[in-house]
């Protein structure tokens, strides 16, 4: 049975195909045009060029958040379109949690995923790396640089900053009081290769239950929500 990966969080949009715990294809688009252009027409690629067909996928695998709001409903969006045609279950992956499978993934690794939240915050998880695999450190939130430089400086750990929220962190936290490090670039961006490795082993669902994980309002939600209190 084929996974067919995919990841469409942030400006980059890539897709990747699995036979079991091997990627057999994998593809990535990073020019900032529309999603909706050049995902699915990516994952066909992928597949046609493995000499198979999309009927021979067994399972989707999509990255549910958090991420651009945008981006995150059309490769959701994608996902259940080929979940209903071809009547396969599906799972939603944790873009940060995807994003440290697709990075460095040594031992003792200290891993600090983070991607770009506006409003002076970041989407952020810790992990660090044991037996080769990510190991959950926090859970995914929308947090304040300050408040993430302090937990950073408070473990005393070297960190590997990943995502496209990494330079911003390098940037603004002070070094001076803790290690950081940023990943080299195809590792550092989320992707779908993580995102197929981060599916394995966790419960598939429907279509239906297939269901994007903002961790906070949209900026129209937000202005809505103002207007009704004034």
């Amino acid at each position: 049975m084929l996974t067919l990966a995919l990841e469409s969080s942030a400006k980059a949009a890539s897709a990747a195909v699995f036979e079991g715990d091997k990627m057999l294809a994998f593809a990535i688009q990073n020019a900032g045009m529309t999603h909706s252009r050049t995902l699915l027409p990516m994952a066909e690629g992928l597949v046609k060029g493995l000499d198979k067909t999309m009927t021979d996928i067994g399972l989707v695998a999509v990255s549910h958040g958090p991420g651009s709001f945008t981006g995150l409903r059309i490769g959701l969006a994608e996902a259940k379109g080929l979940c209903w045609a071809l009547q396969i279950p599906a799972v939603g992956v944790s873009t940060l949690e995807a994003m440290a499978w697709g990075g460095p993934v040594l031992d003792g690794q200290m891993l600090c995923c983070c991607m770009d939240a506006r409003r002076g915050q970041v989407y952020n998880a810790l992990f660090t790396v044991e037996g080769g695999e990510p190991v959950r450190l926090t859970p995914d939130r929308a947090i304040s640089i300050p408040e993430l430089e302090s937990e950073l400086v408070a473990r005393q750990e070297p960190w590997i900053l990943l995502g496209d929220g990494a330079e911003l962190c390098y940037n603004t936290i002070d070094r001076s009081q803790v290690s950081l490090f940023i990943a080299p670039e195809p590792l550092r961006l989320q992707n779908a290769r993580g995102v197929g490795m981060a599916a394995r082993g966790k419960e598939t669902v429907t279509a239906d239950g297939l269901l994007p994980v903002y961790l906070r309002l949209s900026q129209a939600e937000r202005a809505r929500l103002a207007k009704l209190e004034q």
